[in-house]
């Protein structure tokens, strides 16, 4: 994993992980603040790292998708004829967020709200009184991670909406003199619209199944290779059935999220893991098996991963067993176990009849998707 940042010294430095079950490990990071931060050396200076672990070990290269990353990810693929670059899922739909929130009602909505916390933050006068009026409660808080943060601020908002009217028309603010400033009173009309609550319940239904998948795929304590496709599709799906099925209000959003995924996010290894993850398959066995994109997906992956052909007809042959439910598969731990254990774990467990197989999905589905373990470290290494 690798992502670039700059420090406050205005350094340009990159960082580099490796990523495993165990968890991330920091391997270094790279001043690179006199060298323009191109594709091929960028690629270099992974292929340097590939170089130190071992290439033979390392089954992706997580950036986040800028186009000299993406360029350089090519380059590593053409280099390394088994290896996969992935872009970082995270930042992938942030920018999905970051390009739902340019579509004009909510960037208005979220421009008022902006405007709302700022004034209210602004004065401690109307801070401590809104406090009375919500218990205690923030319309601010630090969010689990530097994505979503529109969505947060409107969350946050929308839950103390009662409070914050209730604020807006009691006698504390209609005497005060924060009531009678240019931006008190824009602040108020905001509040007491019909419209923008309205707005910001949109846009809470449009982005809050995407925020979810966000939270999945920046989760390093569970594996999210198996879980990402079919989480992308039931976020679309979620998102249909919050709008009660009206296309009108949801067709520019799936092109968004279409565009993104499609262009830069979908990967054979996505596929795979969603065709390897028991929790998927056998209730969807028969629509999994006659979906080209997966099996595609999935083969792409044997043959790029596994270049002893006998060994790939074993696992071809192996694949069989797994869909007929034959040998370990079938014991009943093993049908309990494909909802309650992690789908890498489950293929450690019981996937002793085909061990080819097992091999081959434990190592993707023990992938990350996201190169945010990166970014994790940044506010120490300021030090």
């Amino acid at each position: 994993m690798c992502d670039g940042w700059t420090d406050r010294k205005g350094r340009t430095l990159i960082n580099f992980l490796a990523n495993s079950p165990k968890g991330s490990v920091f391997i270094k990071s790279v001043d690179a603040s006199d060298e323009s931060k191109t594709a091929a050396l960028l690629a270099s200076l992974i292929e340097k790292e590939l170089m130190e672990i071992g290439p033979e070990k390392v089954v992706q290269v997580v950036t986040d998708n800028a186009s000299n990353n993406v360029a350089a990810g090519r380059i590593l693929e053409a280099n390394f004829s088994h290896l996969y670059w992935t872009p970082c899922a995270a930042h992938c739909i942030d920018l999905m967020l970051e390009d739902i929130f340019k579509i004009h009602v909510f960037k208005e909505t979220f421009r008022k709200a902006v405007e709302l916390t700022g004034f209210t933050y602004g004065s401690s006068g109307v801070l401590n009184m809104l406090r009375k009026f919500t218990n205690g409660v923030e319309l601010l808080r630090p969010g689990q991670t530097r994505f979503a943060t529109a969505f947060i601020t409107l969350g946050r908002i929308h839950l103390q909406k009662a409070n914050i009217r209730k604020m807006f028309t009691s006698e504390s603010w209609t005497t005060s003199k924060w009531a009678k400033e240019v931006k008190g009173k824009k602040c108020e009309r905001t509040v007491l619209s019909p419209a923008f609550w309205n707005h910001v319940v949109y846009a809470l239904k449009v982005s809050g199944p995407l925020v979810r998948v966000l939270r999945l795929v920046d989760n390093e304590k569970k594996p999210a290779m198996g879980y990402i496709y079919e989480a992308m599709d039931k976020a679309k799906e979620a998102i249909a059935n919050s709008l009660n099925g009206n296309e009108e209000k949801y067709k520019s959003i799936f092109e968004i999220i279409d565009a993104r995924w499609s262009l830069q996010l979908h990967r054979p290894l996505h596929a795979a893991g969603y065709f390897l993850n028991p929790e998927f398959f056998y209730p969807n066995k028969m629509r999994i098996e006659s979906d080209e994109e997966v099996n595609t997906g999935l083969l792409s992956c044997i043959h790029k991963m596994e270049k002893n052909s006998a060994k790939v007809d074993m696992i071809l042959d192996e694949i069989e067993k797994y869909k007929a439910v034959i040998g370990t598969f079938g014991f009943p731990s093993a049908i309990r176990g494909r909802t309650t254990k992690s789908p890498a774990a489950w293929w450690k467990t019981y996937g002793s009849s085909t061990p080819n197989l097992q091999k081959f999905a434990v190592k993707v589905l023990s992938l990350t998707c996201s190169a945010s373990g990166c970014e994790r470290n940044w506010s120490v290494f300021e030090h």
